[in-house]
């Protein structure tokens, strides 16, 4: 049973349990305890989003840390894919992220990658909770000169900005294009635009203010809208949005159309497999991804493969079967000939590569997947529940995917990060799978209601 681990680390509101400088200390010990190797001298990067709570988490982990002997190096404001590279460029035994993602200002969250830059395993997470909760390290710790030291690393965002432009073709220039970026007023805000300007695109940038607690709030990744809009008005190129870590993106073309991570993963698929790039021409992505993904593969001559929903099972699978390239709906895009994780801004220069490659516009190149209708609705309860033991929604359901057939599906799961029911129906009627995604809503919230 995890107590603290999720589906990506420790996720929580600041300063309540579990996401406590108690409990960062603690983690903090923990992930020292794992990867203090007595042949040499053991670095630990901690990194941060633009939260206002990013400053006690980082000082209690930071903490943990020393107090075990082990030093620490401090990048500040960085996004997840900048901290798992600045991890492995400068040989740390392991890399910490505060941040809570794609949520509010006021939840913060631990996320932990080893020292080749990959997010610990689930199993490696249990041992961190059980050197926790047994008291193990109590009696381990250094004094004296044995104790960790924390420096700062100054020039972190100039070494991550100069990696993503090595990412982009060095045949490539974005002159020409205007592109409008959506930072969240999270920790892309002094990277992102850096990087594409230094690549010669003219960039209108918006979420670049953050002040420790507009972070996500109605921009960004999860809120699009206010991208396609100034896409439109602008008449620029195309619209970039990024979630407050860095680790997503959203795209919307010349129109204000918005495209989800299937569509990008679609057209950078179809650009790999024409250079023989795909591993094993097969895609992978999570159980969220839209049929029509599925469909376009197979056009490709490819194929695609499903995980269960988190972009670390998404790269353990590409790790385990040798593949290069996956993703999430949710715009996770794992490009892994040259990040170990999820990276907005990379997978926003691959798809920029292939505009230019291709000499076309965003809508016309997002015609290669044409999506089955889908509707995803979530349903916050007021605690856990399983609904497996709902036997009305049980006997709905069944109900409902004999009556979809092969046309449709219905994935119903909790959210790893809150406490949340999410309900998604795919078929090809609009009109029914709305309906159908009301329905089991409904009958989750009178389960609630009654438990």
């Amino acid at each position: 049973m995890r107590r603290l681990f999720g589906t990506d680390g420790v996720r929580g509101v600041a300063n309540i349990y579990p996401m406590t400088t108690e409990i960062a200390m603690q983690i903090g010990r923990g992930i020292a305890f794992l990867v203090k190797d007595m042949q040499h001298e053991t670095r630990i990067v901690i990194g941060k989003d633009t939260r206002l709570s990013g400053y006690m988490i980082e000082n209690a982990l930071a903490a943990g840390i020393c107090s075990m002997g082990v030093d620490v190096l401090l990048v500040g404001p960085l996004p997840t894919p900048g901290i798992a590279f600045i991890t492995t460029s400068m040989r740390a035994d392991a890399g910490v992220v505060i941040s809570a993602s794609h949520n509010p200002f006021q939840d913060n969250g631990i996320k932990i990658f080893y020292g080749d830059g990959f997010k610990l395993p689930d199993e490696k997470e249990a041992d961190i909770e059980d050197l926790i909760f047994s008291q193990k390290m109590a009696a381990l710790r250094p004094v004296a000169e044995e104790v960790g030291k924390a420096t700062r690393i100054d020039d972190a965002r100039g070494r991550y900005i100069v990696f993503l432009k090595n990412t982009f073709p060095k045949q490539y220039i974005l002159d020409g294009f205007h592109i409008v970026l959506d930072c969240a007023h999270g920790a892309t805000y002094g990277v992102a635009p850096h990087v594409f300007e230094e690549l010669g695109a003219k960039v209108t940038a918006i979420g670049v203010e953050p002040n420790g607690k507009n972070i996500n709030h109605e921009c960004g990744a999860l809120y699009p809208q206010l991208m396609a809009e100034k896409v439109r008005d602008l008449g620029a190129d195309l619209g970039i949005a990024l979630d407050g870590d860095g680790d997503r993106v959203i795209i919307c073309d010349e129109k204000g159309n918005t495209i989800d991570g299937d569509h990008i993963m679609a057209m950078c698929a179809a650009d790999m497999m024409k250079r023989k790039k795909l591993k094993k021409k097969t895609l992978v992505t999570t159980v969220m991804s839209n049929l029509g993904l599925g469909v376009a593969m197979e056009r490709m001559g490819g194929k695609m493969v499903r995980t269960q929903v988190g972009d670390r099972y998404v790269v353990e699978e590409m790790r385990r079967k040798k593949y290069n390239f996956g993703g999430e709906q949710s715009g996770h895009l794992i490009f892994l000939d040259h990040n170990t994780t999820g990276d907005g801004i990379l997978a926003a220069l691959q798809l920029l590569s292939i505009m230019i490659k291709r000499d076309k516009p965003l809508s016309e190149l997002a015609t290669v997947m044409e999506s089955f209708p889908q509707t995803l609705k979530n349903v916050r309860t007021s605690h856990k529940i399983d609904v497996e033991n709902i036997q009305e929604f049980v006997k709905t359901r069944k109900a409902m995917e004999k009556k979809l057939g092969n046309d449709g599906r219905i994935l119903v799961r909790p959210s790893g990060t809150e406490p949340v029911i999410r309900v998604m129906v795919e078929g090809k009627d609009d009109k029914t799978i709305n309906t159908m995604a009301d329905e089991l809503c409904e009958l989750v919230r009178k389960a609630d209601a009654l438990s």
